[in-house]
């Protein structure tokens, strides 16, 4: 049932008085002592003395009823990754709980930390197909860090020590509790709670091998045209201050992936954009012409890679990442640096020399001059009369000062957002990367909201993915967290579009969609919002947007056949990389 063994010892009371309480009682004084202060949640029967216990703690716990369980844990991820924090979510057995499976799947690919209490049915009803009874921890196994099922109250303490503590450290994932229904009722003596920060056979940070950083310095140090890539281990990390020293004091050019990017501010002088199928045109090229390239805090994802047996074969690879089933996995290390980067990056700063590498860095410049040329001018500044959903990011970008946390969905409009949002501030870009959750932007956009609500929050999301989750409209309506709503229509499901376009011979099978009137809709929640699709209506609108005190939706009819560009065709390797239809 579970893979790592409770042993109720390893988490002490603070203090000897006990006090008798219910297990419900005890969920929420565990998250009080965790520092929890909001809950995305959807009541049921079997969670039901949770919610019968959350009414005393309204004083002290923010519970935000969403509209389906699904939106209530890509809240909680949205939460997690704008605040840095543990989202936290609630939901009922049954359908309750597997209506989290595709927010947990999620988690786990993009390293999100987020602990699901899940209701069930009484203990001694488990296995016998009662009334909304699934078997969650055998259906979430494989998409946890770690899951456990509480039958008696007692374990309440120590499981959830547990479940906080495994969730945000090492790297980061999603954590399941399933509690019965007897056990949430059931008053034992409560002597208090302790956080854990030990459990035997659980290392969440490898031991730092200092040879093995003396080796990769040796290999910096030596290397003629040395790249690094980056990803989102940075920011988990919390290491973006000691990743700017490394790549300031090596000299070396900087990719980031999709989840990496915010990391690096967008417009330092070392970054050279972005990895991957839609990324910029120079980092992927030269991957492949690199001596030695540093990858630090991601996981050679096959987005970013391409086809494997020609990707980087001419470099020594030196991958600083805290999981260590992450190195050799997909490519293999020349000089493996397992460890949480905050602590590697510093100790292999001090060991590299200083240096520049102006010819290095002038070949990224003129494959940037390239795809300016061919792809980014017409697509910032196009001479068509249709609007692009690049112009639209150029315009977001000056509005918003590269301060805002952008929320995309997934599709065309997600690989848009990423190539051309500018970024000043870590924790920046929260998007669906390893999963690509089509839904994922409008209640993960809630649950940034609150995560960060000292900015603002700007969801991008197409018309197709707005209608998987739109309900959660009405999770604004109620709450009222500040969320500006940017659709960009293009009338079509543009990603899948592009590929029957490009590789099916333009047969469109499903997915010329039909939406309804997005403006009307919004109203309906007590939302306002506008549809444009003229080009001088757009800077006044989106200012519209950002100005609006308080959630506004603004649909932006786009292009129907724009396509994104650059692209890595499926099936090649990243330097071949096209920039155009015609090169396909």
């Amino acid at each position: 049932m579970d893979t790592l063994q409770i042993n109720k010892d390893q988490v002490k009371p603070t203090t000897k008085t006990t006090t008798s309480i219910s297990g419900s009682e005890a969920v929420l004084e565990a998250f009080l002592a965790e520092g929890v202060e909001t809950i995305f949640g959807y009541p049921g029967g079997a969670i039901m003395p949770i919610y019968d216990a959350l009414y005393d703690y309204n004083d002290r716990l923010k519970h935000i009823l969403v509209r389906h369980e699904q939106g209530a844990i890509h809240a909680a991820q949205g939460y997690a990754r704008a605040s840095g924090e543990v989202g936290v979510v609630f939901a009922t057995s049954g359908p309750g709980a597997t209506n989290l499976v595709t927010g947990l799947a999620d988690a786990m690919i993009d390293s999100t930390p987020v602990v699901c209490i899940t209701g069930q049915v009484f203990a001694h009803l488990l296995g016998t197909d009662a009334f909304q009874e699934t078997d969650v921890i055998n259906i979430t196994t494989p998409i946890t860090k770690w899951n456990y099922q509480v039958t008696d109250a007692t374990e309440i303490p120590a499981v959830l020590a547990k479940a906080f503590y495994i969730a945000k450290s090492g790297r980061p994932g999603p954590v399941l509790i399933d509690i019965t229904k007897n056990a949430q009722m059931q008053k034992f003596d409560y002597a208090g709670y302790e956080k854990c920060n030990h459990i035997r056979s659980y290392r969440p940070k490898p031991i730092v091998r200092k040879s093995y950083v003396e080796e990769a310095a040796k290999l910096i140090n030596e290397a003629e045209k040395p790249f690094v890539i980056f990803g989102q281990g940075v920011i988990l990390g919390k290491a973006e201050k000691e990743f700017k020293k490394f790549i300031e004091k090596s000299g070396i050019p900087a990719a980031w992936t999709i989840m990496g990017m915010s990391a690096l501010p967008t417009d330092h002088p070392l970054g050279v954009g972005m990895l991957g199928m839609h990324g910029n045109y120079g980092p992927n090229v030269l991957t492949n012409e690199c001596d030695v390239l540093i990858a630090i805090g991601m996981r050679f994802d096959d987005r970013v890679t391409g086809r494997l047996d020609k990707y980087a074969k001419q470099a020594k690879i030196v991958h600083l990442d805290i999981d260590p089933a992450e190195i050799d996995k997909n490519v293999k290390a020349e000089v493996p640096v397992w460890g949480d980067c905050k602590e590697t990056l510093p100790l292999l700063t001090e060991l590299i020399e200083p240096k520049v590498y102006p010819a290095w860095l002038q070949h990224f410049k003129d494959f940037q001059q390239q795809e300016e040329d061919k792809v980014i001018k017409e697509e910032l500044n196009p001479t068509g009369d249709i609007l692009t959903m690049g112009e639209v990011l150029k315009e977001l970008n000056a509005l918003t000062n590269g301060d805002a946390i952008i929320v995309t969905d997934v599709g065309q409009h997600q690989m848009v957002a990423c190539r051309y949002a500018k970024f000043n501030q870590t924790r920046s870009n929260v998007t669906s990367g390893g999963l690509g959750t089509m839904g994922f932007a409008l209640p993960a956009a809630i649950g940034a909201a609150y995560g960060d609500p000292s900015r603002k929050t700007v969801a991008i999301i197409g018309d197709g993915g707005f209608q998987m989750t739109l309900q959660e409209l009405g999770t604004i309506m109620q709450f009222k967290p500040d969320v500006k709503i940017l659709i960009l229509n293009n009338q079509f499901l543009g990603m899948v579009r592009q590929w029957q376009q490009l590789f099916h011979e333009k047969r469109y099978s499903f997915v010329d969609i039909t939406s309804p009137d997005f403006v009307q809709v919004a109203k309906g929640f007590g939302i306002p919002g506008k549809s444009i699709s003229k080009r001088e209506d757009l800077q006044s609108s989106l200012k519209e947007m950002l100005d609006n005190k308080g959630s506004f939706l603004l649909e932006i009819m786009v292009g129907k056949e724009n396509n994104v560009f650059p692209m890595v065709p499926q099936g090649r390797g990243v330097a071949e990389i096209v920039l155009s239809r015609e090169e396909i």
